[in-house]
């Protein structure tokens, strides 16, 4: 049976539970009213900050082209017992991206170079589908002469004049206006090559008699369109309002916790009082 002094700090703990629900009888509703609030207020503010952007896209397209060779010239090593056969061409300098080499049936142990004075970038893997984590701003090298050795039915070398991704396909830039969005990304994608001539050479064993087949593309890219990032607003305000709700929860759940658990404890130290009385009645 609970002694005098429960009783009394138990009644004490009631009344100030009580006086603190009447000053604020509807904390559970005012809580919940704020929240909502705040979570709408936020999310507007999150898919309006998403919606009013500066960011613009532009888009380009590229047109690769097939490089008329002249007959080689044909170079034998006595010496060596190496035939070294030669191809110039010009190439148009114009947003030139890439140069793609591409020799068919070369013989076992020939070579396959390509040089032009101002250097291009290469690298084994470039054009590779399967090369894992291969990024060429970081591992392609710039040189006046690139070569590989014959692997084979088809030996290619793709070179870049830029390794710069932005100049290429699509990019985005900050500006205040379609007219300095297409005049950012037209100095982005304007460029001309410094050097447009190139040198493509094969050198095999032997006296060689008939030239390699070889093929020269080049692609050079053009800027379409530039237009305004946009997002689907009913799609972005959801996800926008699911992220304040996420957020807020996390400080709201405890609160409630908090405010039940007292609730909870309040009515435990009623039921205890009114058995106190009721024992008290008895006796």
């Amino acid at each position: 049976m609970p002694s005098i002094q429960d009783l009394m700090k138990a009644t004490f703990f009631g009344v100030n539970m009580r006086k603190a629900l009447a000053q604020n009888p509807n904390l559970l509703r005012t809580l919940i009213g704020m929240g909502l609030t705040l979570i709408f207020l936020l999310a507007y503010a999150v898919y309006g900050a998403t919606i009013d952007t500066e960011v613009y896209i532009y888009n380009s397209t590229a047109t690769e082209e097939s490089i008329s060779l002249e007959e080689p010239r044909k170079y034998y090593d006595v010496d060596s017992n190496t035939t070294t056969w030669t191809w110039d061409a010009t190439l148009n300098p114009m947003n030139l991206t890439w140069v793609n080499l591409t020799a068919v049936s070369l013989s076992a142990d020939s070579t396959l170079a390509i040089s032009n004075t101002a250097g291009l970038y290469s690298h084994p893997d470039l054009g590779d589908d399967d090369a894992d984590d291969f990024s060429c701003s970081e591992s392609c090298r710039k040189k006046n002469e690139h070569k590989v050795n014959s692997t084979g039915e088809v030996t290619e070398i793709i070179a870049l004049t830029n390794p710069d991704p932005a100049i290429r396909g699509k990019g985005s830039v900050y500006a205040d206006s379609l007219e300095e969005a297409r005049e950012k990304s037209s100095e982005i994608m304007f460029n001309e090559f410094n050097s447009s001539l190139v040198r493509i050479t094969v050198e095999e064993d032997g006296n060689r008699t008939v030239s390699p087949s070889i093929n020269l593309a080049q692609v050079n890219e053009e800027l379409t369109s530039v237009e305004r990032f946009e997002v689907d607003t009913a799609t972005e305000f959801l996800w926008a309002l699911a992220a304040v709700i996420g957020c807020f929860s996390m400080v709201l759940v405890p609160s409630f916790t908090v405010y039940f658990a007292a609730r909870a404890k309040q009515k435990k130290l009623e039921l205890k009082l009114e058995s106190a009385k009721l024992n008290l009645e008895e006796e």
